[in-house]
């Protein structure tokens, strides 16, 4: 039966199902870091390092600050998790079918590659992109909001926020900074081939003093893999909130006249060098290292508990 849905090119929802769990628990772990992130990415020069901003928004803003924005990646998170998580299963299956395998040491059964790992997961974050870009667009401006009164804020809600970018900009400003996301999104390729590479040795203690369960294996490496993944994405991460925050510090405009020009992506990452250098690009790091771990191990460990829980097909055979 196994053998069968493996061998069969119909889409498998199950990695979706899956991924609605993990992206619920990514906001619930880690939005108020995501917050202070992007604090320090978009207002340089405004606070003195994480912390800072951590104790600056909570006393001028109040707790709640830290999950301004939530309700994008809330909804968002679900949406773009079950694309990712979803379309990653589907594309490990297709490469499975189509010859990207090697034996499992011991069983012989047949596996994906690590670097199968790696592709699909490149083509699952290019994937994710469409319904990434809007989603991200609208939480980083509700989080560049420092107001303490929702009645001070330009934008008054996501909704708000939407109705105002496509009256100024149409429908598609949505998707303003969508070539950052794509290079961003790119890097979930080191993801998951580190995650996989991680699973692989922590099966290789089985037998010895700090032999651990499945639950735990994939709560470790999910958290370690997350550092692999930050390091190469955080310049592309900074480029995408610098896209999509235009024109931030000034207001949003009333009509794309005001607007301008769009600064584009490399034009975007010129000037983020030329401001600040190589350090510019790895602005917000340290929130993002500190969030980095505990969000994505709870959310390895959801949507692979998931996946077990929901009978899903192996891609790993460990």
């Amino acid at each position: 039966m196994a053998s069968d849905v493996l061998n069969s090119n119909h889409i498998r929802i199950v990695g979706a199902v899956a991924g609605i769990g993990s992206g619920l628990t990514k906001v619930t772990v880690g939005h108020g870091f995501d917050t202070i992130k992007t604090r320090l990415q978009c207002s340089p020069g405004m606070y003195r390092g994480a912390f800072d901003a951590f104790f600056t928004i909570i006393r001028k803003e109040g707790p709640l600050a830290l999950y301004k924005g939530a309700t994008p990646p809330a909804v968002g998170w679900a949406a773009i998790d079950s694309l990712l998580l979803g379309s990653l299963h589907n594309y490990r299956l297709f490469l499975i079918r189509n010859g990207m395998t090697e034996p499992t040491p011991g069983s012989g059964i047949p596996r994906l590659t690590i670097a199968g790992h790696g592709l699909a997961g490149v083509a699952a974050g290019v994937t994710s992109t469409i319904i990434a870009t809007p989603i991200e667009h609208i939480k980083v401006k509700l989080q560049l909001q420092s107001q303490r009164s929702i009645s001070d804020r330009q934008f008054k809600g996501p909704i708000d926020c939407i109705r105002q970018i496509i009256r100024v900009q149409g429908p598609l400003g949505l998707w303003s900074g969508f070539t950052g996301s794509v290079a961003f999104r790119l890097n979930f390729g080191f993801m998951f081939l580190s995650f996989e590479a991680l699973m692989r040795l922590s099966s290789s203690l089985n037998g010895s003093l700090f032999e651990m369960t499945t639950g735990t294996a994939n709560f470790i490496s999910g958290g370690l893999g997350s550092f692999v993944f930050w390091l190469f994405a955080m310049p592309a991460d900074n480029i995408k909130n610098r896209m999509m925050s235009y024109p931030h510090p000034l207001p949003y405009p009333q009509n794309a006249v005001k607007l301008g020009h769009r600064p584009s992506f490399w034009a975007t990452a010129a000037s983020i060098h030329s401001q600040h250098g190589i350090p510019g690009f790895f602005r917000g790091l340290g929130p993002c290292f500190l969030r980095a771990f505990p969000v994505n191990a709870s959310a390895f460990f959801v949507y692979e508990g998931l996946l077990r829980a929901l009978g899903a097909e192996k891609t790993r055979h460990s």
